[in-house]
C-alpha cells in the first residue's frame, strides 16, 4: 500500500515539475497585459476542471485583483446546452460574454472535450488570447490550439487535474507577489 501512495505522489510531483517555467511566466505576462487593458480572464472547464476554473476565477478576482469570470452558472449551462447543444455551449457563452481585450483559459484533462475544442475555435475566431491546459495524449486536439499550451503527461484524471490546479494557482500567487 505504501508503494501505491509513494508512486501516486511522485506522479503528481513529476507532473508539477514538468512545466516549462517560461510558459508560466508568459501566461503571467499575458494576464498582466489583459488586466492593464481592462480585460478579464475567462476560465472554463468541465467536471473537476470546472471546479478548478471556479477556484482560479475567484482567486484572480479576490486575491490578485484581476477581473475574472467562469461559466459555471447552472442556468447558463442548461439553457445554452439545451438551445445550442452541449458541444456548443462554451462557444456560445464566449460569443455572448467575451470582449476583444479578454483572455480565455480552457481546461480539459483529455484535451478532447468537444465543447472546449469549440470554445477554443471561438476564442481564436474572436482574436482572444488563449491558454489551454490538457493532459492524456501528447497530440490531443486542444494542446495545439492556444497561444500558450500547458500539458501534463498523464492519463489519470486526478493527477492531471491536481497538476493543472497547481500550475494555475502558482500563476495567481506569482501575480499577487509581483503586482505591477
Amino acid at each position: 500500500m505504501n508503494n501505491y501512495f509513494q508512486d501516486y505522489f511522485n506522479a503528481i510531483n513529476d507532473g508539477v515539475r514538468s512545466v516549462d517555467f517560461e510558459m508560466l511566466s508568459l501566461v503571467s505576462q499575458k494576464i498582466n497585459e489583459v488586466n492593464a487593458n481592462n480585460g478579464k480572464v475567462i476560465v472554463v472547464g468541465n467536471g473537476g476542471s470546472a471546479s478548478i476554473a471556479s477556484h482560479a476565477s475567484i482567486d484572480f478576482t479576490k486575491a490578485a485583483n484581476i477581473r475574472s469570470v467562469t461559466f459555471n452558472e447552472s442556468s447558463l449551462l442548461t439553457c445554452f446546452s439545451n438551445d445550442y447543444g452541449y458541444e456548443y455551449w462554451v462557444e456560445k457563452a464566449l460569443g455572448f460574454y467575451a470582449d476583444k481585450q479578454d483572455m480565455v483559459i480552457l481546461i480539459s484533462s483529455s484535451g478532447q472535450s468537444e465543447n472546449i475544442i469549440n470554445g477554443a475555435m471561438q476564442a481564436k475566431k474572436m482574436g482572444l488570447s488563449l491558454v489551454t491546459l490538457s493532459g492524456f495524449s501528447s497530440d490531443n486536439m486542444l494542446r495545439g490550439m492556444g497561444d500558450v499550451n500547458l500539458w501534463v503527461n498523464s492519463s489519470s484524471y486526478n493527477i492531471v487535474e491536481m497538476v493543472h490546479q497547481t500550475w494555475i494557482l502558482s500563476i495567481i500567487d506569482y501575480l499577487i507577489e509581483n503586482k505591477i
